[in-house]
């Protein structure tokens, strides 16, 4: 991620993206929701919300919001997350970045509805904090097109973006 500066940083995790992520990914079909951290603490949080939904007493009190939480996983790296898909998977993923920024060359949202039936897996990858870092994008295989809302302000929650994403590459 990148903070208002641009400069690179690793950004907290909130219980609001977790949850709600989850319960869009689970609605749309999603196989996974992969959270990635390089900090320690971040990473025992996500544990700990994680088991207290799944096999704690809230997985109890709501069967419906451990069914969404059981697709996170947390790991400390792009490249741990690829690997551990490549391998169930038996194929390379190929990775799909957001962006709220214009810019030239972007994946249509039609475009990459079509290759969700037919292609290798795809991650699609949401940024918090100002986005995802430049060599992150370079790297993506693709960009895809940014939301575009009435006027010129655009700068949605992670969470409210993935939804909406969701919602137009496999929603009815």
């Amino acid at each position: 991620m990148i903070d208002k500066h641009g400069q690179v940083i690793a950004s907290a995790v909130t219980n609001l993206d977790l949850h709600d992520i989850a319960r869009a990914a689970r609605t749309y079909g999603a196989k996974g929701y992969y959270v990635i951290t390089p900090l320690d603490d971040q990473m025992v949080l996500v544990r700990e919300i994680l088991d207290h939904w799944i096999s704690g007493r809230g997985g109890r009190y709501n069967p419906h919001r451990r069914q969404a939480l059981e697709l996170v996983r947390v790991k400390p790296s792009v490249e741990e997350m690829v690997d551990e898909i490549s391998a169930f998977e038996g194929c390379h993923p190929q990775m799909v970045a957001t962006t709220a920024k214009r810019q030239h060359g972007c994946l249509p949202f039609r475009r990459l509805r079509e290759m969700l039936s037919h292609s290798p897996p795809i991650i699609l990858s949401f940024g918090t904090a100002w986005g995802l870092s430049d060599e992150f994008m370079i790297a993506a295989d693709y960009i895809l097109e940014p939301l575009a809302g009435s006027g010129t302000y655009n700068h949605l929650s992670v969470r409210s973006a993935a939804a909406i994403i969701l919602d137009r590459l496999l929603g009815d």
